[in-house]
């Protein structure tokens, strides 16, 4: 079995790798960092590594056609970033490089990936979204919307799948607070304990490799996706504000969370 994993040089994405290495599973690992890459694909098991920024969508197609005659059999959606700040104030370049990494490159792999496993009738995808898919985030607003797209996206796919029957599965992961270099490298500090790495990748696959849809790990994010259907938008949209002021630099700035 072998699994193409983006953005697999730290946090979920290279718990994931090294969790499906331990499988005795073959890799295809991507990242933005050569040196980290070259790195695990020494220390994991066969593993193979394709240096790509996902902000361009010809690094894309080239991982993509680099994989698509090696037998992928799971497709691992991780690769992506957050900006804090005002919608007003954040860079207009960082978002749209935020959209092409967190939505056009997952859109891309999901379709190119889909098609090959349907061919075959067999395959996983693993599209990691967050918590905040659910919700609506001032302060983080394009962020919170990307993870809608990839959210609203894998429930649609997995619905026709279903459909059809095939035994192709969708899954998407909706985490809440993850101790990660995600959010360390940009000093945030949660309200609520994050939830490791290591158990969001574990609870992923075990989700993944079940077929189901919805991988949401630790119980604040499970309170969250719950509630937010039972709580207006104007109440919802002031308590995220709440949440994420908290997390605002002292000048105020833009911070980009990768």
């Amino acid at each position: 079995m072998k699994a193409l994993v983006t953005g697999a040089t730290s946090g979920i994405g290279r718990k994931i790798a090294e969790k499906l290495s331990e499988r005795g599973w073959e890799l295809i690992l991507t990242g933005r960092n050569e040196n980290i890459l070259e790195e695990m694909r020494k220390s994991l098991g066969k593993t193979e590594i394709i240096a790509a920024d996902f902000s361009e969508r010809s690094e894309v197609y080239k991982v993509y056609d680099y994989c698509k005659d090696h037998g992928i059999d799971m497709l691992v959606n991780n690769a992506g970033f957050g900006i804090f700040g005002k919608f007003e104030d954040t860079g207009l370049d960082s978002e749209l490089e935020m959209i092409d990494v967190n939505i056009t490159a997952v859109h891309i792999l999901m379709k190119l990936f889909l098609r090959d496993f349907r061919k075959r009738d067999r395959g996983i995808i693993l599209n990691v979204a967050s918590v905040a898919g659910f919700m609506h985030g001032p302060l983080m607003s394009g962020y919170y919307a990307s993870k809608n797209y990839v959210l609203r996206l894998s429930m649609a796919v997995h619905e026709e799948l279903r459909r059809e029957r095939s035994k192709v599965s969708v899954t998407v992961l909706c985490p809440g607070p993850v101790d990660t270099q995600f959010n360390s490298r940009a000093g945030v500090n949660f309200s609520a304990k994050p939830i490791t790495a290591d158990y969001a990748a574990e609870y992923a696959l075990k989700k993944a490799f079940a077929g189901h849809l919805l991988a949401v790990p630790g119980l604040t994010a499970k309170l969250c996706a719950l509630g937010q259907r039972f709580v207006p938008y104007i109440l919802l949209s002031r308590a995220v504000y709440h949440v994420q002021h908290a997390k605002r630099s002292p000048d105020g700035r833009e911070r980009v969370l990768k």
